[in-house]
This record gives C-alpha cells, sequence and structure tokens, in this order.
C-alpha cells in the first residue's frame, strides 16, 4: 500500500493505495479488489448533492450485490466551498441520508496537496484541464483488476 507513491508511473493499480474512511480508519484500497469501482469526489453542499447522491444510491442499491460494484466517495472543499463540514460532520451526513456506500475522510483533488489516490486517477485518465479536476462529482470507473478505465464530470449523472 502506498501512502504517497514517489513515480505514479510505476503504480500498477488503485490496489496499492490506501485511505482514511471517514471516520479515520486506514482501509487498504486492495479489499476492492475484483470489483468495479466508482471513485468521486462529493460535497455535500453543491447544487449537484441531491441528484448525485440518489443516484450513486441507487447504482449501489442496484449492483452492489448482484455485481459487486463499490463506490468511493472522497468529500473534497475544493470548489466553491461546497464541503465545509468536518469529518465527524461528514459522518453524520452519511447516517442521516442512509449512505451506504463507502465515504472517507476529506481530500483535495488538485494541487500539491492531492491525495496521491487522485494524483494518480488524474495520472491515468488525465481528461481536459491539464489532468486536473474540474468540479465536484467527478466520477472514474476503476475496473476489477484496479484500472481506472473512464473518467466522468459532474453533468455526467451516475446513472448515465
Amino acid at each position: 500500500m502506498l501512502e504517497n507513491p514517489v513515480n505514479l508511473h510505476e503504480v500498477k493499480s488503485l490496489y496499492e493505495f490506501a485511505a482514511k474512511d471517514v471516520h479515520g480508519v486506514i482501509v487498504p484500497l486492495n479489499k476492492y479488489k475484483g470489483h468495479v469501482c466508482i471513485v468521486v469526489n462529493i460535497a455535500t453542499k453543491c447544487g449537484y448533492a441531491k441528484n448525485h447522491f440518489a443516484e450513486l444510491m441507487q447504482l449501489y442499491d442496484q449492483y452492489e450485490e448482484s455485481k459487486g460494484l463499490q463506490i468511493l466517495a472522497f468529500p473534497c472543499n475544493q470548489f466553491g466551498d461546497c464541503e465545509p463540514l468536518e469529518n465527524w460532520e461528514i459522518a453524520d451526513f452519511v447516517n442521516e441520508n442512509k449512505i451506504r456506500f463507502d465515504v472517507f475522510e476529506k481530500v483535495e483533488v488538485n494541487g500539491e496537496n492531492a491525495n496521491p489516490i487522485w494524483k494518480y486517477l488524474k495520472y491515468k485518465k488525465p481528461g481536459t484541464m491539464k489532468g486536473n479536476i474540474k468540479w465536484n462529482f467527478t466520477k472514474f470507473i476503476v475496473d476489477r483488476m484496479g484500472q481506472p478505465v473512464e473518467r466522468h464530470g459532474p453533468s455526467t449523472t451516475p446513472r448515465t
């Protein structure tokens, strides 16, 4: 597991990373080995939040058991101050809204302090804007081998 990979082109899959969940527990991402994953940066106060959370939950409910879909949500406050909550408040939000997919601690997805997972995802699927994440609810689809295979911006809804 890599906390801070030095060379992104040497990383073989998402499974080499670990991340702290919203409660501060370190989660090795190899626990998702063999699953299709959606990795998404979330923000509870974003205009996209209501629809995206609802659709992500629909996908999770529909495919988690039958197809093994996993959703890895990373709160981020880099876009329009849309995630002002602290991790403990995000945990409360998750419980109150009955969100059952995995939510991790708040991270940065762009810039020098970007979380290594997000650096890796952007390296593998750079998209536009020199690889940077454009806004909240950018989604990466990761295949069963831990390889990012698709990238979708916030205007693409989860069920699309």
